[in-house]
């Protein structure tokens, strides 16, 4: 019995040490809504570009420019979306749990994930400006895997998994121009309900 209860000790001071250094409300089923929401995006942004390839034998009548801003469009709507889910459910699964949304912890897991995130969007309008849009999709790709990467400190261990995937499929990306809606797909769409799914079966179904 001594044994037990000191092996239960254990267990506990290192439950209290992770919640007093790790971020762990992150929702599960947020990542999963995640990959719902671009794997729409993509089919949607697939489906205009399709029309608008075979229009008219190649002669559309939507300029680039305003075919371009669709689609940004269309990435902010899932982006913003993601975010929305992110923070309701996480905020939903702090309160159960009686941890704080808000503190030192989530704070340090922001900055640490939205540098490499804002780095990588700055990268991408240069891309843009010059006319290389080809290297945007595997650009958004490889930076979110750095953010990922380098907010797995702040929180739950498996979004490194995640941060690394992306990583690699966004370098593998760079060799296939022309096809970063379909990585889009897989790395934000396929990647993210398969992460969210064990992170829901680990952490959230209790």
């Amino acid at each position: 019995m001594a044994q037990k209860d000191y092996l239960k000790e254990i267990s506990e001071i290192k439950s209290i040490m992770n919640k007093s250094s790790r971020f762990i409300s992150l929702s599960g089923l947020s990542g999963i809504l995640a990959g719902i929401y671009a794997l729409i995006g993509a089919a949607i942004a697939i489906y205009i570009l399709g029309n608008y390839n075979n229009s008219y034998s190649g002669m559309s009548l939507i300029p680039i420019s305003y075919l371009e801003y669709i689609l940004i469009t269309i990435a902010l709507i899932v982006l913003i979306n993601s975010v929305l889910t992110a923070f309701i459910l996480s905020a939903k699964k702090a309160k159960k749990s009686g941890e704080k949304l808000w503190d030192a912890t989530s704070k340090r897991l922001l900055i640490n994930f939205v540098i490499p995130l804002f780095t990588g969007g700055v990268f991408c309008l240069v891309l843009y400006q010059n006319n290389l849009i080809g290297l945007i999709a595997p650009s958004t790709l490889i930076f979110y895997g750095l953010a990922c990467l380098n907010a797995s400190k702040y929180t739950l261990g498996d979004i490194r998994y995640l941060g690394i995937l992306n990583i690699l499929l966004g370098l593998i990306a760079t060799q296939y121009i022309g096809y970063g809606l379909y990585f889009w797909a897989l790395g934000f769409g396929v990647f993210h309900i398969i992460y969210g799914t064990v992170m829901y079966n680990k952490y959230d179904k209790k």
